[in-house]
């Protein structure tokens, strides 16, 4: 949950922290990384239904700089990304990003999340199929080719 951020990202640093001992200096530290904020991340999720928070009011800034066609172009483009990752199960977006986005190597991400390599692949097939055809029909839905 987005209220939930700073603290879910606290509890990475205390876990970075509490292995950072146990870390293999010779692996890449950012599948590692991502690995414990995606196990965080899920168990947060689990526990969401039982908490119940009051919501305080947004203390950000606005950001000043960018054209505002740019703006809502480059926000309506992130909110389309975002939407249709929200279809793909957790599993299957954890190995998307890692691989598609953030460019990481299967090997990598197969140890990170303590999976074997043909899992990484089913997954990332998987994720992608889903992904399209979520893209697709919000691009239908919004009436765009």
């Amino acid at each position: 949950m987005p209220a939930d951020l700073e603290d879910v990202t606290h509890e990475v640093f205390v876990v970075v922290h509490r292995r950072l001992a146990d870390f293999d200096r010779r692996r890449p530290v950012k599948p590692w990384l991502f690995g414990i904020a995606l196990r965080l991340a899920s168990e947060d999720r689990r526990r969401a239904h039982r908490r119940y928070e009051l919501a305080a009011p947004s203390l950000e800034v606005p950001a000043a700089a960018a054209l505002a066609d740019e703006l809502v172009e480059s926000d309506e483009r992130r909110r389309l990304v975002l939407e249709c990752l929200q279809v793909v199960a957790i599993e299957q977006r954890a190995v998307l990003i890692l691989l598609d986005i953030d460019g990481e190597p299967a090997a990598e991400v197969a140890a990170a999340m303590n999976i074997p390599l043909p899992t990484v692949y089913s997954r990332l097939r998987a994720a992608r199929e889903k992904f399209a055809a979520a893209v697709r029909r919000a691009r239908l839905r919004r009436g765009e080719p």
